[in-house]
């Protein structure tokens, strides 16, 4: 398994090694100790969700309170999609900086995020399926979006993809508006969460 750290902090790539034969493909997509070892805590899945998704849906940019927020663990079982990962951390050096890393069928690659980063992706092909390992159950009260088409992200959607929102995203907020609203993530609060996860005291 090849890790390699995102230009977000706290946010990775996992690209595991492929075996192949006449009868097809053996892989390990997700391996925890490897996980914990990069994140110095291991990672409690507390829900598992699937996505179907037709070529240019954009889903995203969301996410969750801190605490708990919502660590995601992303990979892509069918086709290909541009993974998107936003530093939404009020106060972090890093902040409004954003990476993108390809997911798809044939390097079989996964992203993970730290709970309080924005997550989104479009789908490249007729048909991108993916699946995402959380931390915490979903929790509409306490779950948020941006615009993933707000220039001041200025994310990097390829052209030749119409992008499909649904109505809850065509309407979510700018990061400026966000910001204004109080509803980003605390960079110290999401720190301090990082740190008693790793010293084992919980969220």
């Amino acid at each position: 398994m090849q890790v390699a750290q995102l230009r977000v902090p706290g946010a990775w790539s996992f690209t595991p090694r492929q075996l192949t034969d006449p009868r097809g493909v053996f892989l390990e997509w997700f391996q925890a100790a490897t996980l914990e070892q990069v994140l110095g805590h291991p990672l409690v899945v507390k829900q598992a969700n699937h996505s179907v998704s037709s070529r240019g849906a954009l889903r995203g940019v969301h996410f969750a309170d801190v605490p708990p927020g919502q660590a995601k663990y992303v990979y892509c079982t069918r086709g290909a999609v541009l993974d998107v990962v936003v530093d939404l951390r009020v106060g972090s050096p890093t902040f409004g900086v954003s990476d993108a890393v390809r997911l798809d069928e044939v390097d079989r690659r996964a992203v993970y995020l730290s709970a309080g980063l924005g997550h989104a992706f479009l789908a490249l092909t007729a048909q991108a399926d993916v699946t995402y390992l959380c931390s915490e159950p979903y929790d509409p009260a306490r779950e948020h979006g941006l615009s993933a088409l707000d220039p001041a992200l200025d994310l990097p959607w390829p052209t030749d993809v119409e992008p499909l929102l649904s109505e809850r995203d065509a309407g979510a907020p700018t990061l400026a508006e966000a910001e204004a609203a109080g509803l980003l993530p605390a960079y110290d609060v999401c720190v301090a969460a990082y740190d008693r996860l790793r010293t084992g005291s919980g969220q």
